[in-house]
This record gives C-alpha cells, structure tokens and sequence, in this order.
C-alpha cells in the first residue's frame, strides 16, 4: 500500500502541469555603460491580457545591460517612424527607443509589430511584426526582447529561453520548468523523495535528471514534448550526475556497479555503458566541453577534489584546479573559454570562473554555500543555487560579476538550477 500510495503521488511524472508559485526576481547589480533605452507602451497592447511593453521592458533592465527610461508621459505613443520627435528623446538622453502596435485580426489572433530606432541617427534599426494567440504573449514579448538585444549589444539574446530548478515545499519536491525570467512555471515531476541533478539535451527538448523514488538514485530521461520518461541508469549501487552529450546522443554518468564512483557513457536509452575513468578515486559531476571531444570532472585522485578533463575515450587525463584544496561542479561556456566551478575558500563554498587560456581565476560571489552553477546559452550569464535567510534559492550574476540577480520562490526551497539552451523559433 505504502508503494501504491507514493507512486499515485508521481503522476505528475507523466503529464506537466501549471505550478502555483513562480519565481520573483530581485535586481541587486548593475552592469557598466548600460545603453539608455526608451520601451514605449504598444498602442492597442491593452486588448492583451498582459503589456508585451512591460515585459520587453523587464527583460531588457534585467539583464543589465540597458538602463530604462521614464515613458509613461508618452500618448498617445507613436507607431510609425514618422511620428517620432527625436529631438525630444535626445534631450532625454535615449540612445535607442522602442515603438510599436497590437491589433486583433479575424481569425481571433493578435499581430505584434515593433521598430527598434537609432535615436541620435533618427534611423530604424530593426522592426518585425508577430502573429500570436492570445496564450502567446509572453513569448512573443520575450522574442523582440532576444532581437533587441542582439541588434544592440551584439549578443544573442536569451529572454526566450527557460530554466529547470528543483521546489522543495516540505516534503515534496517539484522539478519545475520556467521562462527565463522565471514567469509561468510548470511541474515536469513532483516526488516525496528527492530530485537532483537536471539536465538539458542540446535541443531543449528533454531532460536528464536523477530521482530517488525507488529508494536509490536512478537517471531518467524525460522528454517535455510528450511528458514521458524512460530510465537510462538504474545499475547497483548509485547512478548520478547525467550530462549530455554535444550531439543529444549519449550522457556522461557516474555509476558504482563496479566499485566506487566512475565516469560513464552511455547511450540515451540506456543502451550500451562504457566506463571511461580507470582510477580507483572518485570520479564525479562529468561535462562535456563544446568540441564534443572533452569531458570535465571533478576527482579526489590527487589527494583533494580538483578540476580535471580527459578525451570521451577517458584518456590524457589533465589536472585543470591548482588553487585551494577544494574546486568541484566545472561548468563549461559555449564558447569553450571560461569555466565556473565552486571553491572553497575559508570554509565558504563560492562560485568562480577560470579563463581557460590564461589560468587567471575571479571570484563572482561572496556567499557560503554557492553550488550548481550554469551557464546562459550565450555564456553572459551564469546560473546557480545559493542561501538566503536560512532559505535555498537561486542566483544568477554575470561572468564579469557586475550584474547580480536573486530568485526566490516565498516559503520554499530552490536547488539544482539548469539554464536550458536557446530554442528554434522558426
């Protein structure tokens, strides 16, 4: 009965379903020479059930690389270029300013259309028009935000991306899913036994992750299109800490069927384990590097846990840490450069990054108990888990530690962080 009772508690397992609390976000840095951008109101916008003006907007200043302007004295706001009095926004010091325009067609939906112009060239610089539902708001808003930000920091924007965290209310633990900008929450899975360790498949369409419900840790992979999962790892002893592979195609797990903790591959479904790592230390939390040709993992090999990468082969092992006696969880960014990682430093667990071609380290934090660190699919960011008041929660600060942010979910705890990739739009 107490088996039946706890897997009629995972039938969320199968089918995600709408969370109740989202995750809010507090802004507690900012970025240097910010670009000053003026997000005019949409005119129309207010046939939608949310201001698609508010959330470019929000996602612009979250980012921290553009500082708002006041513009609620505009009306009504221009839609065309030619009503626009840049003389105006140039006394107000914009750089760049936002106009733009919803209305209902036929059939229902809506079109969205936007110009992003050069203020002191009196230029466009981008416009494109949307055709939405009414449940396409968010992402719509999100989708502009991606090309504004791209046209002016040269970057790709990743407001149209999501993140995966672990909920712990309680006893009951939920693997969630979110915008990026933590809005619309989804329950992927709820357990009374814990859930660690997700991860996102290079196309953003499944999920590894490590779930205790059997009384053991277990890797499944759960795909967010169909809502159903299948078991990859369930060997003797423990099976952890899934990362995929650059093609989609296998996952790096640590496995003790034969013995301590060591780095395996295997295929996605399940098929063919191949243990890499030879050594009789620990070796855990694989990564694989963008060449698809370098795995990073954390081992005890050398007397304390550090840094190491070796080929997919498990050959020409190379120590990566020097500094301290304690560097585990490498996360490696898009382009290859930079790694993050949690050290411990004077007995406080904090996220730093290492230029990989330099060895020049930086600390991005000063909290106690950083840990899980991700990065943003355009490597500007970084995602992870920290504490605060007592509280898990979630943190993000950029690579160059300027811009910080902090996500909290009211009375809960929020661990085990993962910043999904960049999704296909077309």
């Amino acid at each position: 009965m107490r088996t039946v009772y706890r897997y009629a508690l995972l039938l969320l397992a199968l089918v995600c379903s709408s969370a109740q609390a989202q995750l809010s976000i507090e802004i507690t840095g900012g970025g240097a020479n910010q670009i000053p951008i003026a997000v005019l109101h949409f005119a129309g916008e207010q046939v939608l059930s949310q201001n698609i003006s508010d959330i470019v907007q929000a996602d612009l200043q979250r980012s921290g690389r553009f500082r708002t302007l006041f513009t609620a004295n505009v009306n009504p706001p221009p839609t065309e270029v030619a009503q626009v009095n840049f003389d105006d926004w140039k006394n107000r010091n914009a750089d760049a300013l936002v106009i733009g325009s919803v209305v209902r067609l036929a059939d229902g939906r809506f079109e969205a259309s936007f110009r992003l112009l050069d203020v002191p060239r009196q230029t466009q610089i981008a416009g494109v028009a949307f055709t939405l539902t009414a449940q396409q708001v968010r992402a719509t808003a999100h989708r502009i935000a991606d090309i504004i930000y791209e046209k002016l920091t040269g970057d790709r924007g990743v407001f149209s991306t999501r993140i995966a965290y672990v909920v712990k209310r309680g006893r009951r633990y939920e693997l969630q899913i979110a915008d990026a900008d933590g809005a619309d929450p989804q329950t992927a899975l709820a357990s009374y036994e814990p859930i660690i360790s997700p991860a996102w498949s290079p196309d953003g369409t499944r999920l590894a992750y490590v779930s205790f419900e059997n009384k053991k840790p277990v890797v499944y992979v759960h795909s967010l299109v169909s809502g159903q999962r299948h078991v990859v790892a369930n060997f003797k002893g423990s099976n952890s800490a899934p990362a995929w592979s650059v093609d989609g195609k296998q996952l790096a797990v640590v496995l003790s069927m034969q013995g301590g903790s060591q780095i395996y591959l295997i295929g996605a479904d399940g098929s063919s384990p191949r243990r890499i790592t030879q050594s009789d230390s620990i070796n855990t939390e694989p990564f694989f590097a963008p060449d698809g040709q370098t795995i990073y993992f954390t081992s005890d090999r050398g007397g304390s846990a550090q840094i190491y990468h070796m080929n997919v082969n498990g050959g020409d092992v190379t120590r990566v840490t020097f500094d301290g006696n304690y560097n585990v969880s490498p996360r490696i960014s898009p382009d290859g450069k930079t790694m993050a990682y949690i050290a411990r430093d004077n007995g406080r667990f904090q996220l730093k990054v290492l230029d990989l071609a330099s060895g020049q380290t930086q600390a991005l934090t000063d909290g106690e108990h950083d840990e899980s660190p991700s990065f943003a699919p355009n490597g500007k960011m970084i995602l992870y888990a920290t504490q605060s008041n007592g509280r898990g929660s979630l943190a993000a600060v950029s690579t160059d530690g300027r811009v910080k942010e902090r996500l909290s979910v009211q009375a809960a705890d929020v661990r085990e962080p993962a910043w999904g990739p960049f999704v296909n739009n077309n």
